[in-house]
Protein backbone atom coordinates (compact mmCIF):
# COMPACT_ATOMS: atom_id res chain seq x y z
CA UNK A 1 0.00 0.00 0.00
CA UNK A 2 1.30 3.45 -0.89
CA UNK A 3 1.97 5.89 1.93
CA UNK A 4 0.06 9.19 1.96
CA UNK A 5 3.37 10.99 2.55
CA UNK A 6 4.84 9.60 -0.68
CA UNK A 7 1.80 10.46 -2.67
CA UNK A 8 1.54 13.88 -1.08
CA UNK A 9 5.18 14.59 -1.91
CA UNK A 10 4.62 13.61 -5.53
CA UNK A 11 1.55 15.77 -5.93
CA UNK A 12 3.23 18.66 -4.13
CA UNK A 13 6.32 18.31 -6.35
CA UNK A 14 4.20 18.16 -9.46
CA UNK A 15 2.28 21.24 -8.44
CA UNK A 16 5.34 23.19 -7.31
CA UNK A 17 7.89 22.16 -9.90
CA UNK A 18 6.27 20.60 -12.92
CA UNK A 19 3.77 21.54 -15.54
CA UNK A 20 0.08 21.57 -14.77
CA UNK A 21 -0.30 18.54 -17.04
CA UNK A 22 2.03 16.47 -14.82
CA UNK A 23 0.19 17.63 -11.69
CA UNK A 24 -3.10 16.64 -13.31
CA UNK A 25 -1.65 13.25 -14.32
CA UNK A 26 -0.52 12.59 -10.74
CA UNK A 27 -3.88 13.64 -9.33
CA UNK A 28 -5.67 11.36 -11.80
CA UNK A 29 -3.35 8.41 -11.10
CA UNK A 30 -3.88 8.59 -7.35
CA UNK A 31 -7.61 9.20 -7.70
CA UNK A 32 -7.86 6.07 -9.85
CA UNK A 33 -5.78 4.14 -7.30
CA UNK A 34 -8.12 5.19 -4.49
CA UNK A 35 -5.39 7.10 -2.67
CA UNK A 36 -5.99 10.36 -0.86
CA UNK A 37 -2.55 11.89 -0.37
CA UNK A 38 -1.87 14.98 1.66
CA UNK A 39 0.45 17.51 0.06
CA UNK A 40 1.38 18.82 3.51
CA UNK A 41 3.72 15.84 4.05
CA UNK A 42 6.27 17.04 1.48
CA UNK A 43 9.37 18.37 3.22
CA UNK A 44 11.56 19.64 0.38
CA UNK A 45 10.96 20.54 -3.22
CA UNK A 46 12.08 18.07 -5.84
CA UNK A 47 12.73 18.73 -9.48
CA UNK A 48 10.10 18.29 -12.13
CA UNK A 49 12.27 15.59 -13.75
CA UNK A 50 12.53 13.70 -10.45
CA UNK A 51 8.75 13.85 -10.00
CA UNK A 52 8.31 12.67 -13.60
CA UNK A 53 10.82 9.85 -13.03
CA UNK A 54 8.88 8.60 -10.00
CA UNK A 55 5.58 8.85 -11.85
CA UNK A 56 7.03 6.90 -14.79
CA UNK A 57 8.35 4.23 -12.41
CA UNK A 58 4.96 3.91 -10.72
CA UNK A 59 3.43 3.36 -14.13
CA UNK A 60 5.35 0.06 -14.36
CA UNK A 61 4.08 -1.44 -11.10
CA UNK A 62 3.11 -5.04 -11.78
CA UNK A 63 5.43 -5.61 -14.76
CA UNK A 64 7.04 -9.05 -14.31
CA UNK A 65 10.67 -9.60 -13.40
CA UNK A 66 12.81 -10.92 -16.23
CA UNK A 67 16.53 -11.56 -15.86
CA UNK A 68 18.32 -9.27 -18.32
CA UNK A 69 15.00 -7.56 -19.09
CA UNK A 70 14.93 -3.89 -19.96
CA UNK A 71 11.46 -3.14 -21.37
CA UNK A 72 7.96 -2.94 -19.98
CA UNK A 73 6.67 -5.28 -22.67
CA UNK A 74 9.10 -8.11 -21.90
CA UNK A 75 9.84 -7.44 -18.21
CA UNK A 76 12.65 -5.94 -16.16
CA UNK A 77 15.44 -6.93 -13.86
CA UNK A 78 16.43 -4.30 -11.28
CA UNK A 79 19.09 -2.44 -13.24
CA UNK A 80 17.18 -2.74 -16.51
CA UNK A 81 14.19 -1.13 -14.80
CA UNK A 82 16.26 1.78 -13.47
CA UNK A 83 18.09 2.24 -16.78
CA UNK A 84 14.82 2.30 -18.76
CA UNK A 85 13.04 4.72 -16.41
CA UNK A 86 15.98 7.16 -16.24
CA UNK A 87 16.48 7.07 -20.00
CA UNK A 88 12.76 7.49 -20.69
CA UNK A 89 12.50 10.42 -18.28
CA UNK A 90 15.73 12.34 -18.71
CA UNK A 91 17.34 10.90 -21.82
CA UNK A 92 20.41 10.03 -19.76
CA UNK A 93 21.88 6.65 -20.68
CA UNK A 94 22.93 4.77 -17.54
CA UNK A 95 25.09 1.64 -17.72
CA UNK A 96 23.29 -1.71 -17.66
CA UNK A 97 24.54 -3.19 -14.36
CA UNK A 98 23.69 -1.93 -10.86
CA UNK A 99 27.32 -1.56 -9.74
CA UNK A 100 28.10 0.42 -12.90
CA UNK A 101 25.10 2.65 -12.25
CA UNK A 102 26.42 3.34 -8.76
CA UNK A 103 29.82 4.25 -10.20
CA UNK A 104 28.48 6.92 -12.59
CA UNK A 105 25.99 8.62 -10.28
CA UNK A 106 26.54 11.17 -7.51
CA UNK A 107 26.94 9.69 -4.01
CA UNK A 108 24.58 11.16 -1.43
CA UNK A 109 23.89 10.48 2.23
CA UNK A 110 20.84 8.45 3.17
CA UNK A 111 19.55 11.47 5.06
CA UNK A 112 19.62 13.49 1.81
CA UNK A 113 17.44 11.06 -0.18
CA UNK A 114 14.81 12.68 -2.38
CA UNK A 115 12.27 11.08 -4.68
CA UNK A 116 13.97 10.00 -7.89
CA UNK A 117 17.29 9.09 -6.23
CA UNK A 118 18.71 5.61 -6.69
CA UNK A 119 19.09 3.24 -3.74
CA UNK A 120 21.51 0.31 -3.79
CA UNK A 121 21.58 -2.92 -1.84
CA UNK A 122 23.84 -5.93 -1.34
CA UNK A 123 21.51 -8.83 -2.13
CA UNK A 124 24.02 -11.21 -3.74
CA UNK A 125 26.89 -10.95 -1.23
CA UNK A 126 28.52 -8.23 -3.29
CA UNK A 127 28.24 -4.47 -3.11
CA UNK A 128 25.72 -2.71 -5.33
CA UNK A 129 24.11 -5.93 -6.56
CA UNK A 130 20.57 -4.50 -6.48
CA UNK A 131 19.10 -1.07 -7.32
CA UNK A 132 15.77 0.69 -7.05
CA UNK A 133 14.29 4.18 -7.29
CA UNK A 134 13.51 6.05 -4.07
CA UNK A 135 9.94 7.41 -4.03
CA UNK A 136 9.93 9.11 -0.61
CA UNK A 137 8.87 8.29 2.93
CA UNK A 138 11.44 5.48 3.22
CA UNK A 139 10.05 3.56 0.25
CA UNK A 140 11.45 2.55 -3.12
CA UNK A 141 10.24 0.91 -6.31
CA UNK A 142 12.17 -1.91 -7.97
CA UNK A 143 12.05 -5.16 -9.89
CA UNK A 144 13.12 -7.58 -7.15
CA UNK A 145 13.58 -11.19 -8.28
CA UNK A 146 12.41 -14.01 -10.54
CA UNK A 147 8.73 -14.81 -10.06
CA UNK A 148 7.89 -11.32 -8.83
CA UNK A 149 6.83 -8.01 -10.34
CA UNK A 150 7.89 -4.36 -10.16
CA UNK A 151 6.70 -3.25 -6.74
CA UNK A 152 7.13 -0.74 -3.98
CA UNK A 153 8.97 -1.71 -0.78
CA UNK A 154 9.67 -0.19 2.61
CA UNK A 155 13.40 0.42 3.18
CA UNK A 156 12.88 0.31 6.94
CA UNK A 157 12.09 -3.41 6.81
CA UNK A 158 14.97 -5.30 8.42
CA UNK A 159 15.84 -7.17 5.21
CA UNK A 160 16.48 -3.93 3.29
CA UNK A 161 18.06 -2.09 6.23
CA UNK A 162 20.74 -4.77 6.59
CA UNK A 163 21.50 -4.78 2.88
CA UNK A 164 21.50 -1.03 2.17
CA UNK A 165 24.72 -0.08 0.32
CA UNK A 166 24.13 3.58 -0.35
CA UNK A 167 22.25 6.19 -2.29
CA UNK A 168 23.09 7.99 -5.49
CA UNK A 169 21.63 10.85 -7.49
CA UNK A 170 21.46 10.87 -11.28
CA UNK A 171 23.60 13.84 -12.31
CA UNK A 172 21.11 15.47 -14.66
CA UNK A 173 18.40 15.31 -12.00
CA UNK A 174 20.85 16.57 -9.36
CA UNK A 175 21.85 19.53 -11.55
CA UNK A 176 18.20 20.49 -12.04
CA UNK A 177 17.63 20.51 -8.27
CA UNK A 178 20.77 22.63 -7.74
CA UNK A 179 19.66 25.07 -10.47
CA UNK A 180 16.28 25.49 -8.82
CA UNK A 181 17.51 25.64 -5.21
CA UNK A 182 21.15 26.80 -4.97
Amino acid sequence: MRSPAILGALIWAAGACASQALADDLDQFFANAGELPSASHASAPISAKAAELVLNAIGFLGVPYRRGGSTGSTGFDCSGFVKAIVEQTSGQDLPRRAEQQAAVTQKIERSALQPGDLVFFNTLRRAFSHVGIYVGDGRFIHSPKPGSEVRMEDMTVKYWQRRFDGARRVTQLAEEVMDRHP
